[in-house]
This record gives C-alpha cells, sequence and structure tokens, in this order.
C-alpha cells in the first residue's frame, strides 16, 4: 500500500494520505493511521525539495502553507475527540468530496484572491490533523486554475510538506504519536521512497489533460475504496 500510494504521490503530487489513511484505518486505529500517514509524509518531504520549491507558485503555496499549519492543531483535536468509527466514516467522505470539487470547471480567472486562498489553509490544515489528509482543499484549489501541471504538482507538494511539519509537530505534543509509530513509519518509508521516486519519473511523460484526469481518477478510487471496505 504505501509504495502504490508513494508511486501515486511521485506522478501526480498528492494523494498518498488520502489512498493510505483510510486503509490503514481498517487495520488500527483512525488515529494511529494519521499519525503514520503524517510521519510518512513529512519523511519524503525533503526529497526534490529544492527543484519543488523554484516550480511552485511560492506566493500562493506559502500563503496556504502558513494558514494550515496554524489550524493543524484543532484537526488533531478534533480527532483526539471523535470516536474511531465516525472517524472511519468521516474520513471516506473527505475523500469521495476531493474526488467531486476536481470534477467543477476550471475557474476563468488566473488567481484565485487572498480570502480564498487562506480559508483553503484553513480547511487543509483542519483536515491534516484530522485525517492526514491536506489535499482535499488544496488539490481543487490549483487543478480548477489553467497552470501547467507541473507548477500545480510543485505547488501541493510545497503545501503537504508545510502541513506534515505541522502535524508532526502537534501530534507528538498533544500526545497522539508515540515512539512506536515513529518506528513503524521509519520501516515503512524505504517503499515511500522508491515509489515516490518512480512516480517522479513518469511525470513529465503524461499529457497534461491525460495527467489532470488521472489525479481525479485516484481520488474517485481512494474515496469508492474508502466507502466499499468501510461498509465491508
Amino acid at each position: 500500500m504505501t509504495f502504490g500510494a508513494a508511486y501515486i504521490r511521485g506522478l501526480t503530487g498528492f494523494g498518498m494520505a488520502i489512498i493510505l489513511v483510510p486503509l490503514f484505518g481498517l487495520i488500527v486505529k483512525p488515529g494511529e493511521a494519521v499519525v503514520i500517514g503524517i510521519l510518512l509524509q513529512v519523511l519524503i518531504g525533503p526529497v526534490g525539495l529544492k527543484v519543488i520549491y523554484a516550480d511552485a507558485h511560492r506566493q500562493s503555496a506559502l500563503m496556504i502553507a502558513a494558514f494550515a499549519m496554524l489550524a493543524t492543531p484543532l484537526g488533531i483535536w478534533l480527532l483526539m475527540n471523535t470516536s474511531p468509527d465516525v472517524a472511519r466514516l468521516m474520513i471516506a467522505a473527505i475523500a469521495i468530496g476531493a474526488f467531486v470539487l476536481v470534477l467543477l470547471p476550471q475557474r476563468g480567472e488566473l488567481r484565485p484572491g487572498p480570502k480564498e486562498t487562506a480559508l483553503t489553509g484553513i480547511a487543509s490544515g483542519i483536515l491534516t490533523g484530522f485525517a492526514a489528509m491536506p489535499g482535499p482543499p488544496v488539490v481543487p484549489f490549483y487543478l480548477r486554475q489553467p497552470i501547467p501541471p507541473k507548477e500545480a504538482r510543485a505547488s501541493m507538494m510545497l503545501v503537504f510538506f508545510a502541513t506534515a511539519i505541522a502535524g508532526t509537530i502537534s501530534a507528538f505534543v498533544l500526545g497522539l504519536a508515540d515512539a512506536r509509530l515513529l518506528w513503524l513509519s521509519l520501516l515503512l518509508f524505504p517503499s515511500v521512497l522508491l515509489g515516490n521516486w518512480l512516480g517522479a519519473k513518469s511525470f513529465g511523460k503524461v499529457p497534461p489533460a491525460l495527467w489532470r484526469s488521472f489525479v481525479a481518477g485516484v481520488l474517485g478510487l481512494a474515496g469508492l475504496s474508502a466507502v466499499l471496505r468501510l461498509l465491508s
């Protein structure tokens, strides 16, 4: 699961947590699945960071990242005060919601305003803490803009690294993370590293329209898989 999810991350710039957390949540407690998702994201975040920073639209990405980091502890608090069954259901709903948002038509203007950018960051931070999924607000934010896939992918990856840092700090401070989950994440990291590398090698070989369709498909499959496994 970690290898496949990391390949998707390398190719699309997101998707690792959206795929992993609902599936891990059926094996371990939802809180543990969220922590593992956050730790894996913070471990893979520095890989290729120099190129990511250069390709990203830094004005919007850094603003989203700042608001997301401030809102992440609220998401952790919500997770700690939600029953496991309700958390699993909400995490599946988040994955489905992200798919629906990506299907909306592209916006006419090139860049959203500061208000929408800030709200995207706040929503991303809350979802980072609650589900290790900063992507549902961020992915539609960039994919609905008429910008090159390279810029969208880099911008998303920059935001997700920042939210992973905030999520890691919050999880340890609030007592949701522990040494056992850290060691488990370290054991899973080699498969993440390999999958991400192969996915990044594939990026750029896919036409922009096909890339956007693939991104939407990943979200849809992740959401459907989460719902089916939840029902079973």
